[in-house]
Formats: C-alpha cells, structure tokens, sequence
C-alpha cells in the first residue's frame, strides 16, 4: 500500500512540476509566468464564476439575470413542490425605486381564490381576444392560454430541449413559437406552433436563399401552425444578424433551415421582402390571403417613426397586422455582443407602453392582440404587463430553466452542462424530454394558477382585465405614483373592447372556484 502511496505521490510530484515548468516558459498568459501552478486556480474560479455566485456569494434578490428566488419559484413550480417563501420578502421593498405594489380589492363581485397549495392548476386562462378576428382571417382563433413559449429555434436549442418544450405545450395548450430556424421534427409532438419568419426566410427559402411562398404554404400544410410571426428583431440583438458556424450546422438543423449542412448559416440584419412599412403591410396582407393565418411582428423597439408609420397606415389603408409582440431589451438569446445584450433598445415596460399608446390613440389597440415577452414569465411582471395592455405573454429563459437550466450563461459556447442551450450529443442525452415535458407544463400551469389568483385579488376574473388603476409604483419610502401617470395611459386604457370583456368574463365564470364556506343563515336572512 505504501509503495503504491508513494508512486502516487512521485506521479503527482512529476505532474506538477511539468506544469510549473511550461508555465514558466510560455509567453501567452503573464499571469502564469509569474505564478506558475497556482495561477490556473484563477482561470478555474473564472471559468465556474456564475455558478459559485448563484450559491455562495450572492443574496436571494442580487444576481442577473434571474435571482434565486426567482430560479427556485420556477424550479419547485416546474416539480409541483411548494413554491412558497417564508419569513417576509427579502427584496428592498422601502428605498427601491420603481418596485411596483399590486393592489388587492377587499370586497370584490369576482370569485374568491381557492387557497389551497395545489388549487388552481387545472385554471384555464385563455386569451380575451381571437387573434385574427378584427380583420376576418379564415383561420383566426382564442388561444387557450395567455402563457405560451417564446421563439427559440432549433439550433439554438438541443433537440430534445425543443421537444420537451414541445410536448409541455401540448399538455397545457399553450402556443409554441419555432423560433426562426425553421420547424424540426422535435416541434412534432403535439403542441400548435407559431411559425416565426425571420431574416433568413429558414423553412421556407429556396435553393438561393430567398423567400418561397410556395414552400411556407406546404410547411404551414404540413404542420399545426397557427398563426405567422414576422420578427423584425428581438430584444437582446435588435437589428441584428447572426451566423451558426458551419461547424454547428448539422443535418437536421440543415433539413429544418433549408440550408447546407456543415456551411455557415448566417441571417442578415434586414428582410429583403420589404424596405418599409407600407411595403411590411403588402406582404403581410399577402401572407395571410395566401395561408388563410393571422400574420403578427415581433420586434425590440428603439425609434418610435416606424411604429407611428405603422398605426397611421392601418388607420387609412385597411390593411394591417393581426398581432404585435414586443420584446424587451432584458430578453434573453444563445449569444450578443455586449453591447447589444446590455444596451441596444428599450428595456419592456417601456417599450411596450410606448408601442400600445401609439396604436390606442388611433383606436387600433383593440383590434389587435399584444403579446409581450421579456423576462415576463415572472408573475410579479407578467401582472404588470397585462395591466399595461398585453393579452398574451411568451416566456423564454423561465421555459428553460423549468427543463433543467442553471444559468450557467455557457449558451453561446455550447457547452451547456444541461443539454439544454447545445447541440453536443453526450450533454444533450442528459436532458431526458419524458422527465422534462411535465415539468415545462407544472411551470406554465402553475404560472396560470398564480395569475388568476392575482387578477381574482385585484377584483376580476382574468389578468387580461387587471387595469393600471391596480399598480402603483414605488419612489422609495415615502410615495408612489399609479401606473396610469408613470407610463401615460389615460383611465381604461390597456383593456379589451366591452365585448371582449363581457366574453372572457362568461368564460371564466363557468371555471369559478370559491375559496369560502356558503353564507351563514343568518347572513342569508
């Protein structure tokens, strides 16, 4: 035993000092030359940085992008545990500025929020407007969840990310957005899609790489697609190319993309089948005439020019867009620039009031759904989106984290450690779509349960009818200013039409479950 002690020793002993040798003659990292050996230790912390940070060094409410508390609502939800926090808040309630309150009712005409841990669940929360309605597409629908998962592509994303994704929004009815790399076989399992159409026209180009509308039909043909999303840019690369090196490019990603696998798949910053907004219109018109789907944009907001173009042209000319998603500058993508991730476009609340002021003072805000995404698959601000005006929210980062992310932000080094953010086979076999898919949905359903609760406190029967009279916003201490006055909405604006109000209010009346005991006799004489 003792001579094998030793040999280890010696082993090591040898290891090292060939170590400390090349550190000291190598000339590409001065750090080792002067320190050699231990200077790797350097190089280890900084490489397991965000991991020691999210459990070690930072508190409960300080790290980005998602704090802890955050991570674990989304982690214990996504496994039907108990997602309850005690002993208080530990966010700094007193001196933040700009933390927003929700304002309960005390007596209210809604039903009482049933109290019980795991009540709620099977709550259905489906959108207070069709998408397509206001302008007659043969295929406009309700969508049966307000809650539904962001445009992530296929490559982006592993494959088996993509189908657990999937699969939950099957299981809770919720939309999934293809992202613009086209649909794969793994969003074929059941859950409808949005079939997102960016740049690079990924599943439906041809050979050279230009629109084909004969092949968008056949995909829209061949699959659940609901409805269509032109993204003009997202929030954390606005107006913006990309490139999947060819190394990255494999054939199934090829097949999905229309490209050729093993060559670099780049998407411009710009979409070569229109230049404006009057041109966007045309060919939006165009797509819906020819697959009978309601045709949205997404797009991060910088300049407001060409949305007041936008509005006034669907104000004059009949023609116009089925559904807006606005994405924050806080969203999340596989890789940015630095720049871009942390300063390019405006972050999500802002954004969004400014966009849904521009169409509500032209009387458009009611024929259209808003959908807003950017870090929204958090109840807190997900309430305040819908009291702004959104119908609808897409979560992204929160859907990933509830199939195994840790936020180790390797997403743009493929090196995910979950399988989730890669295309490596041996990491992305750790990632099993039959363990996760159930728990994307407990995620999105318990979400629901949470946001009917909140909208049931605030006195009515669906968060798409909280107003901004029921947020206000914290200057520290001492005041506070309502909603309404911080982001300049006039009283009622952020609601749908009366009728779409009276619609989703029967709705979810027929679901109604009281959380109290029957009157007293002698309350009932």
């Amino acid at each position: 035993m003792s001579r094998k002690r030793s040999a280890v020793a010696v082993g090591a002993a040898t290891t090292a000092a060939a170590v400390v040798v090349r550190d000291l003659f190598q000339r590409e990292h001065s750090l080792l030359r002067n320190f050699p050996l231990v200077g790797h230790a350097r190089y280890w912390i900084e490489t397991f940085g965000p991991e020691l940070r999210q459990y070690i060094v930072a508190a409960n409410d300080e790290e980005r992008p998602f704090t802890r508390d955050q991570r674990r609502w989304i982690y214990s939800s996504s496994k039907k545990e108990n997602n309850y926090f005690g002993f208080g808040t530990d966010n700094d309630v007193e001196f933040t500025s700009g933390f927003p309150v929700i304002k309960h009712r005390t007596f209210s005409q809604s039903s009482a929020p049933a109290s019980a841990p795991e009540a709620g669940h099977e709550v259905v929360l489906p959108c207070a407007k069709v998408v397509g309605a206001a302008r007659g597409r043969p295929g406009a629908f309700r969508p049966t969840s307000v809650v539904n998962i962001s445009g992530m592509s296929f490559g982006a994303l592993s494959g088996n990310a993509i189908e657990a994704l999937n699969r939950g929004a099957a299981m809770t009815g919720a939309l999934h957005n293809t992202g613009e790399g086209g649909i794969s076989p793994y969003h074929r399992h059941g859950g409808d899609l949005v079939f997102q159409i960016g740049t690079a026209y990924f599943g439906c180009r041809d050979a050279d790489g230009r629109f084909d509308l004969a092949r968008l039909k056949a995909v829209v043909a061949g699959a659940p697609v609901r409805a269509l999303e032109i993204k003009l840019s997202q929030g954390a690369k606005p107006n913006l190319g990309g490139l999947l090196p060819g190394p990255k490019v494999t054939a199934e990603i090829a097949e999905a993309r229309g490209v050729t696998a093993g060559r670099d798949c780049v998407s411009p910053s710009r979409h070569a089948e229109f230049s404006d907004a009057d041109s966007m219109l045309d060919w939006v018109e165009l797509l819906a005439a020819e697959t009978g789907l309601p045709v949205g944009i997404k797009s991060a907001v910088g300049d407001l020019d060409s949305w007041h173009q936008i509005a006034d042209l669907m104000a004059t000319t009949g023609r116009g867009v089925d559904f807006v998603t606005i994405d924050g500058g806080e969203g999340g993508t596989g890789a940015a620039p630095l720049l871009f991730a942390d300063t390019v476009s405006l972050p999500f609340f802002l954004a969004f009031s400014r966009v849904y002021r521009i169409f509500a003072e032209r009387n458009l805000h009611q024929q259209i759904t808003f959908i807003g995404s950017g870090k929204l698959g958090l109840p807190d601000n997900a309430v305040q989106a819908f009291a702004l005006g959104c119908d609808m929210i897409s979560v992204a980062r929160e859907a990933m984290l509830s199939v195994g992310c840790i936020q180790s932000q390797k997403c743009h080094t493929d090196t995910c450690p979950t399988g989730v953010a890669t295309q490596n086979s041996w990491l992305t076999r750790g990632l099993v779509p039959d363990d996760k898919a159930p728990r994307a949905a407990n995620y999105i359903t318990t979400l629901r349960r949470d946001l009917a609760r909140v909208a049931q406190a605030c006195g009515v029967d669906h968060p798409g009818l909280i107003t901004t009279e029921s947020v206000e916003i914290l200057d520290g201490r001492r005041s506070s200013r309502p909603m309404t006055e911080v982001y300049g909405y006039s009283p009622g604006m952020g609601l749908p039409s009366d009728a779409d109000c009276a619609e989703i209010t029967r709705l979810m009346s027929d679901q109604r479950q009281g959380g109290s005991a029957p009157p007293s006799a002698t309350s009932a004489s």
